[in-house]
């Protein structure tokens, strides 16, 4: 039977999310209003995994958009076990 491990799935799109974006020069503040959010504090808590707070893939189309990156980008190097 084949099993994942989410979270570790979660953390990897979350650090290539958040590499993506320092690497294009964008605030976490500019990436929240991007996929919706009035502040950053969503945004924060998913790039960094607290409170439950995760990326859906609605937010992972947008802040691909906004990176002009292919969403492909933020599954890069995931490795399932």
């Amino acid at each position: 039977m084949y099993s994942c491990n989410v979270e570790k799935l979660h953390a990897k799109i979350r650090n290539n999310v958040k590499y993506l974006r320092e690497k294009k020069h964008k605030s976490q503040l500019e990436m929240a209003l991007a996929i919706g959010h009035s502040s950053s504090a969503f945004y924060a808590k998913a790039e960094v995994g607290i409170q439950k707070k995760k990326f859906n893939i609605e937010h992972l189309c947008k802040i691909a958009e906004v990176l002009e990156v292919d969403i492909g980008e933020f599954f890069k190097d995931l490795v399932l076990d």
